[in-house]
This record gives C-alpha cells, structure tokens and sequence, in this order.
C-alpha cells in the first residue's frame, strides 16, 4: 500500500446510508446528471442541504455513480453496478443488492477508507469504540502524508458503526431510521461492546459471492486462487463478510453446480484451488438474478 493515497476521511457529514436513499438518488440523477451540483437540489429531493451532500458522497462511494468534468459541468454517469441496482432493486430491499453495496465500500480504498480499514485490515472481533478509534488512528497517522484529525476519524467509526448497526434497536424504535446494510448482520452493539459477524449466506446468495470473486480476479487478471486467499486476503470473503472457511467451503462447492458458469474446485493435500467461469461480474449478477426470479425464491 502506497503512503498518502488514501483521502477518504468523514466526507458522509455524519449521516450514514438511509433507506430510500439510493433510490432518491437515481432518480434525482435520471433527470439531471448534474442534479447533485444545483443549488436547489435540496428542495426537490426533499432532504437537508447536509444530507444531500452526504448522498452525494454514498453514491460514489458504493459505486453506483462516477463524477465526471466536461468542461467545468460536473456531472454523475451510472457504472456497470449502478444499472443493475436500478433495474432490480432501486429500494435496496434484498440481502444480496445491500451486499453489494457493502462490497463497494469495503473494496473503495481511496474514497470510503475507513470502510476498508475496518473490514480488510482490523483483525478484532470484539471491540469498544474507543479501542477501533485507537487503532485506526495509529494506522492513519502511519499512512498518511497529511494530518487527518481524530474528530474526523471518530465521526468515520461512528457513521459506519451506525450504517451496519441503525434498524435493531427496541430501545427506541421511533428514533430509529433504518439502514439498508442492517440486513446484513455484519455488526452487532451490545453493552458499549461492537462485535463481527459472520454473514449468514447459502446458495441464495451466489450472485454476491460470485460477484466478489470475480471483481477480485478480474482487477488482477488472475483465472484461478486458493481456498487460502479466499480466508486470508484484502477484499475477499473472509475479510469482507467475516467469513469462515468451512462456509466458504460449502459456498464455492455449491458454484460447481452453476448450471451455466460453474466453478471449478480442485481439492488436494497442499492446496485447494477455485477456477472461476470466464464471465464478468456484472454479466453474473443478472444471469443469477434472472436465474433466481424464474426458480421464484428470494433474491
């Protein structure tokens, strides 16, 4: 990793991800481009000015837009994942779109960093917040050419803490907006005490594994990796959702009966290796989902 790249500190202005966001966003970009650049934005989304600004960020840092410059016109172009999610799932209704996005924020070290700290390089499983705050500083402070302030940094731990985390409370439930990651269960808050968890896939949810493996492979131009790498390494299943090896064991085993772009497995003393279909991420998560809507269970 490269010193001083990373600049993605605390740009959400404290709001994490709500439900219904994304969808507005979609729609305020299909009849603007530049929607998110008007001074009125505001008004005809129906959101405060801050807030706006922060879904602005959400949605490049998930990666369903890119901000782009023509002449002194910025402006949003939708990516690849983008369309998919509004086509399918605007509303962020299902375990698998939420996944999704999650895998975007953790892989998108340059604009939602903390995000990639957290899940690809802290190592705890229990922890307070005043522990993880410790901790990423002292990774910050190592990395980064320029001084990021702590309040910044706390305001990241507490934002994503909230986006993985807003939605289980029975405290309050009226003071609760709901967070379209909570489905996840990645994260849970008991006690003053943050705990990992294991996310809690099956055949169900082959169109996000098969998505992260094969955005992996293709950013490395690699065809086959290890059971290993799979456990072990930055932006795979292991570190993104928490992930143990028998799982994903059973996972990739599951892949092998793909009826149009299997995996292929190959167990052996010294090394279980996975061999990925030759197709692009995006082209298996709508072949998954059509496949999944005419078996008619739940995307």
């Amino acid at each position: 990793m490269k010193e001083g790249v990373y600049m993605g500190y605390s740009q959400h202005q404290s709001f994490y991800l709500r439900d219904r966001w994304v969808s507005k966003a979609i729609k305020g970009i299909e009849g603007n481009a530049s929607f998110f650049f008007e001074k009125d934005a505001f008004e005809k989304i129906g959101l405060g000015k801050n807030m706006v600004q922060s879904l602005k960020y959400w949605t490049i840092a998930t990666k369903i837009y890119e901000e782009l410059r023509d002449n002194n016109q910025k402006y949003h172009q939708i990516t690849r994942l983008g369309k998919f999610i509004k086509e399918k799932d605007r509303a962020i209704k299902y375990f698998n779109t939420a996944g999704l996005l999650h895998h975007s924020l953790a892989t998108n070290k340059d604009i939602s960093t903390t995000w990639y700290w957290f899940f690809n390089i802290y190592t705890e499983t229990a922890f307070t917040r005043e522990d993880v705050l410790e901790e990423l500083t002292n990774w910050v402070q190592k990395r980064e050419k320029r001084v990021v302030s702590e309040n910044s940094l706390k305001r990241d731990i507490d934002c994503l803490i909230k986006l993985y985390t807003s939605g289980g409370s029975t405290a309050d439930p009226e003071e609760v907006i709901l967070s379209p990651l909570f489905k996840l269960n990645l994260l849970e808050e008991r006690n003053g005490i943050i705990y990992k968890k294991e996310a809690q896939m099956d055949k169900s949810n082959l169109l996000l594994v098969g998505y992260t493996l094969l955005k992996y492979m293709q950013g490395r131009n690699l065809s086959a990796i290890s059971i290993d790498d799979l456990v072990h390494k930055e932006e795979l299943l292991g570190k993104l959702y928490n992930m143990k090896r028998s799982t994903i064991v059973n996972l990739i085993s599951g892949w092998t009966e793909h009826p149009e772009y299997p995996a292929t497995f190959t167990r052996t003393n010294n090394l279980d290796t996975v061999r990925l279909p030759e197709v692009s991420p995006e082209e298996f998560i709508y072949y998954e989902y059509e496949r999944k809507v005419e078996k008619n269970y739940d995307y």
